[in-house]
C-alpha cells in the first residue's frame, strides 16, 4: 500500500467515525452509531501492535492538520475511542520494564569499567548513567505534564558515589519513569521532543532507547544482540518518525543534496521494507518495495535497526548493499543517534 492511500484511508475513516459520533441521535440511532463503532474497534483489533500504532499516529495526523476546535478534539478522540493509543501505551510500559530488565541482568555483575565500543569514550557505567538519566528525565517531564522544555541536567539525578550501585539506581529510576506513565493517561497533551505531543510518546521512546542500549551492553560484553523482529519494525519506525525532530540530525539530512534518489531497507527475515525518497530539505518514507532504488541494504530487521542507531557499520558482512553506496554512507553520516 502506497503512503498517500494509507493516508487517504485513515483519513477517510477518521472523519466517518466522527461524524457519526458526533451527529443529532435523529440522524442516526445512538444504538446502530454505538454497533457500527464497536465493529469498527473489533476488526482493528485484529491488526499487530505496530499496526495499531501507525493506525493511531495516522489519525492523529488527521486530527492535527483540522483547525483547532471540537472537530479537531473529536478526530483526536478516535484511536482511544477504539482502543489504539490504550493497549498500544501499556504494551510499549511492558515493554520498556521487560528491556531494562534484561539490561540490569547483563550489566549488574560486570566490570562497570569495560569500555563500550558502540558509544565510544564510555565504559558501562556511563551506559547505565545514560540510561538512567532518560528515565529521571522523563519521570519528572511526565509527572509535571511538562508544556515546554526541561534541561535533563537541571533534574535531581540522586546518582550514587560508588559506580557498584549503578544498577540499583537505574531500576529504581526506571520503576519511576513507569509508575509516572502508568498512571498518566496516554493522550494528555504536553511537551514532547518528537512528533506527537501526548504522554504516550515517552513511552514508546523509551523502549527503543532501552533496545539500543541493551545491545551496547551486550556487544560491550561479547554477546550477540537479539532483538525480536516485531519489536525492531516498530523500531525502524520510530526511528524514521523522530529524527526529522532531532536538530542535529535534520540540518544534515537537509543538505544532503541527494533530492529524487530512492533508499531502501529490506528486512531478510520478514521481508519487510522501507522505502525513502529524499527531496525538499527532508526524505518521505514508503513502507513498500515499490520501484527502483538507488541503493539497497538488507539485514535481518534488528541488524538494520542497529544499522540505522550506528550500531553496526553498512561494510559489516551481515548486511548486502545493492547500488550506490555513497548515498547510503551519506545518509548513515547525517544521522547520528
Amino acid at each position: 500500500m502506497s503512503e498517500a492511500l494509507e493516508q487517504a484511508l485513515a483519513e477517510a475513516l477518521a472523519h466517518l467515525l466522527t461524524s457519526i459520533d458526533t451527529c443529532d441521535d435523529d440522524v442516526v440511532d445512538p444504538d446502530t452509531a454505538v454497533r457500527w463503532t464497536e465493529h469498527t474497534a473489533h476488526v482493528l483489533d485484529r491488526l499487530a501492535p505496530p499496526d495499531r500504532r501507525r493506525l493511531a499516529v495516522l489519525f492523529h495526523d488527521v486530527a492535527r492538520r483540522e483547525p483547532d476546535g471540537p472537530w479537531s478534539e473529536a478526530l483526536h478522540a478516535i484511536p482511544a475511542s477504539l482502543g489504539l493509543d490504550e493497549d498500544g501505551h501499556e504494551h510499549y510500559c511492558d515493554a520498556v520494564e521487560e528491556h531494562v530488565a534484561r539490561l540490569l541482568k547483563t550489566v549488574r555483575d560486570a566490570d562497570p569499567a569495560t569500555p563500550v565500543p558502540t558509544c565510544p569514550g564510555w565504559t558501562l557505567a556511563d551506559l547505565v548513567r545514560h540510561h538512567g538519566t532518560t528515565h529521571r528525565w522523563t519521570d519528572h517531564l511526565v509527572r509535571t505534564r511538562a508544556t515546554a522544555r526541561v534541561r535533563p541536567e537541571d533534574i535531581p539525578l540522586d546518582l550514587p558515589d560508588d559506580t557498584g550501585a549503578y544498577a540499583d539506581w537505574l531500576a529504581s529510576s526506571a520503576e519511576a519513569a513507569l509508575g509516572a506513565l502508568r498512571s498518566a493517561a496516554p493522550d494528555t497533551p504536553m511537551w514532547t521532543y518528537g512528533a506527537d505531543p501526548h504522554v504516550r510518546f515517552f513511552a514508546r521512546r523509551l523502549l527503543f532507547e532501552a533496545v539500543v542500549h541493551l545491545a551496547d551492553a551486550e556487544l560491550a560484553l561479547g554477546e550477540r544482540p537479539r532483538i525480536d523482529a516485531g519489536t525492531a519494525a516498530d523500531g525502524i519506525d520510530e526511528f524514521l518518525e523522530y529524527v526529522p525532530y532531532v536538530g542535529r540530525v535534520a540540518e544534515p539530512v537537509a543538505h544532503l543534496g541527494r533530492d529524487g534518489d530512492v533508499l531502501r531497507l529490506r528486512a531478510a527475515d520478514t521481508g519487510a521494507m522501507w522505502t525513502l525518497t529524499f527531496g525538499g530539505g527532508g526524505f518521505s518514507v514508503r513502507l513498500d518495495g515499490d520501484g527502483g532504488a538507488t541503493v539497497t541494504i538488507e539485514a535481518d530487521t534488528g541488524e538494520l535497526l542497529l544499522l540505522l542507531y550506528g550500531r553496526y557499520g553498512a561494510g559489516d558482512g551481515r548486511f548486502t548493499v545493492t547500488g550506490d553506496r555513497t548515498l547510503l554512507d551519506a545518509w548513515l553520516a547525517a544521522t547520528p543517534l
